[in-house]
């Protein structure tokens, strides 16, 4: 009898923990347990990350209620051997079930890059790296691998060009080698068959539409409605053999880019960028084209302007002119608004 009283403690003691157990184990999987009565937030895990500095992290920004429960169920589950980087979406009330199966499986939200007006491929990392991981030093030095460049089918006169302005989603941890075949992988689907056709028909190379849209949009970034204009009057001069005496040129050359008037004596600088001095399209943008001025580019104005000198009235646009004494007359007008006003840079 007495051994009988004992087998049932036994078993209630049993089943309280039994009971018990269960309760904590449903808790642990099904319970609200990230960001209680919080809303929803962004988790960043930089790469290389391990489940250590995950735990701090989730424990100083109190996106876990209960840390224990949540890193009892990350071991049983792996996750605490595999922690991948990433920018994840945890949402009010998460169970951890639903946190750590979302975290395993790398399915992170994607973030957007812009980047637009951009003169220098050092200018680059910064525009870039904003929202992204990467930082601008790690950015930087990959662009400066001449080899990696090479096989991408640029150098480093031209490489500006392969990066297309534009608004792009990618992941928040992409690596640098991943951001740069990201960027050729666009680049080429930028530049498709058709585009690539109406190149061919204006005896240019894509590499070269996008020197001659560099020069065209530096011409006239306020103005779109010019750009088929310019492009065409540009590619009249290089049929003719004319050099393209394009002044955002020498500005790239001299690298003073502060330079609001140029002057006879920058025209001497000696640089394959000075289209005073030297026929033909320079070695590589001076600035990285706008899509609007390569297609103003692609879909040149026909006509027989050979110069353009900008307005007297400031406004941005320019007089055109098919003949040189015709020019004379508008840049006359012009330098002497530029006088009147004072601009002598």
């Amino acid at each position: 009898m007495k051994g009988r009283k004992i087998l049932i403690i036994l078993i209630v003691i049993f089943s309280v923990l039994l009971s018990s157990f269960s309760f904590y184990v449903y808790q642990m999987l099904k319970s609200p347990n990230i960001l209680v009565e919080k809303e929803d937030t962004y988790l960043h895990i930089y790469p290389g990350t391990t489940f250590d500095q995950l735990q701090d992290t989730l424990f100083q920004r109190g996106l876990v209620h209960d840390l224990v429960s949540f890193s009892l169920l990350a071991k049983y589950k792996g996750f605490n051997q595999s922690v991948k980087s990433g920018r994840y979406m945890l949402k009010t009330d998460m169970s951890n079930t639903e946190a750590i199966n979302l975290l395993r499986s790398g399915n992170q939200s994607p973030v957007n890059i812009t980047f637009n007006n951009v003169r220098l491929v050092s200018e680059l990392p910064e525009k870039l790296c904003v929202n992204i991981a990467l930082s601008p030093e790690e950015l930087s030095a990959t662009l400066s691998d001449s080899t990696l460049i090479s096989s991408y089918g640029f150098n480093r006169e031209n490489l500006i060009s392969m990066f297309i302005p534009n608004t792009y989603e990618v992941y928040w941890d992409i690596s640098a080698k991943e951001l740069l075949d990201r960027m050729h992988s666009e680049y080429q689907a930028f530049w498709d068959e058709d585009k690539r056709n109406k190149a061919d028909s204006l005896g240019l190379s894509p590499k070269e539409v996008s020197v001659l849209a560099s020069i065209v949009y530096a011409e006239s970034q306020q103005h779109a409605e010019e750009l088929p204009r310019i492009a065409g009057l540009y590619l009249n001069r290089l049929d003719k053999n004319m050099a393209l005496q394009a002044d955002p040129t020498l500005v790239f050359a001299i690298g003073d880019f502060s330079i609001r008037r140029v002057l006879n004596e920058h025209k001497e600088i000696d640089s394959p960028y000075n289209t005073y001095k030297y026929t033909g399209l320079p070695p590589g943008p001076i600035r990285s084209p706008s899509i609007a001025a390569i297609m103003g580019v692609l879909n040149r104005e026909d006509h027989n302007y050979l110069y353009m000198c900008a307005k007297e009235d400031f406004s941005g646009y320019h007089n055109f002119a098919s003949s040189l004494s015709e020019h004379n007359r508008n840049a006359l007008r012009y330098q002497r608004a530029l006088n009147q006003a004072k601009l002598y840079r």
